[in-house]
């Protein structure tokens, strides 16, 4: 994985009311200390990535409320807040471990992780079937959306789209969904599977159904179940 950090204003980071602490801070030495640490703490984030594929980081740091007047320190130290992710615009703390008096301060940071991603060539309509020509792949910012991106073309090709979608678009899992392969009203097979078992039952699909989706299914003595879509004819219900 490649870490490109953009560090703007760096010098900006702190604003102290110690020379001392100001040289600290603007020091080559704890700039390179800065920037193995983000690089390490947003990398140890990726690495759940399970495809393995490469990523690229930018990291755009921030600066401090001008307002602020800290005590001299001799040892600030980094951390990820409780709870926070480093992704898109997002916060590290700092704080004073070595000092006369202790303090604490959050720096914002905006964090881009640029990877693999499908765009579309052309506009689609809800309902349209996604061929593979109809997107490319290109390098793609994943932070600008919460929701995320199909880098793989098994994860969007043969699916439909969701909702209208423009030229120029990223794929993400919100944007497409699986075919449908019944309406409501259908006449479906529920099978439960088991170890050394199969048992079926035939009902009423009370939706349409979408491969690998749930779907309510009503019995012939008027039981609800909720399975999942196996195909056109079949849907799974856990055991």
């Amino acid at each position: 994985m490649r870490w490109v950090l953009v560090w703007l204003g760096l010098l900006l980071w702190l604003q102290v009311a110690s020379a001392q602490t100001a040289a600290q801070v603007g020091s080559a030495p704890w700039r390179a200390q800065m920037s193995q640490w983000l690089g390490d703490a947003v990398g140890e984030q990726l690495r759940t990535d399970p495809a393995g594929r490469a990523l690229r980081v930018d990291i755009e740091v921030g600066a401090l409320d001008s307002r602020l007047r800290l005590a001299p320190c001799q040892r600030v130290e980094p951390y990820v807040p409780t709870g926070t992710r480093l992704w898109g615009r997002s916060r590290i703390g700092l704080r004073c471990t070595e000092g006369p008096v202790a303090w604490n301060v959050f720096l914002p940071i905006y964090v881009r992780v640029w990877g693999p991603g499908w765009v579309l060539r052309r506009p689609v309509a809800p309902g349209d079937t996604l061929t593979p020509d109809v997107a490319e792949l290109t390098e793609v910012d994943w932070t600008l959306h919460r929701d995320p991106v199909l880098a793989r073309p098994q994860d969007w090709q043969g699916r439909e789209a969701a909702r209208a979608l423009a030229a120029g678009q990223v794929l993400r899992a919100t944007v497409v969904r699986a075919p449908q392969v019944f309406e409501a009203g259908a006449t479906v097979r529920l099978r439960v599977e088991g170890q050394g078992f199969i048992l079926t039952a035939t009902g009423e699909a009370l939706g349409d159904g979408r491969v690998g989706e749930p779907v309510r299914v009503r019995l012939a003595n008027r039981r609800v179940l909720v399975g999942t879509v196996v195909d056109a004819q079949t849907v799974a219900l856990p055991l």
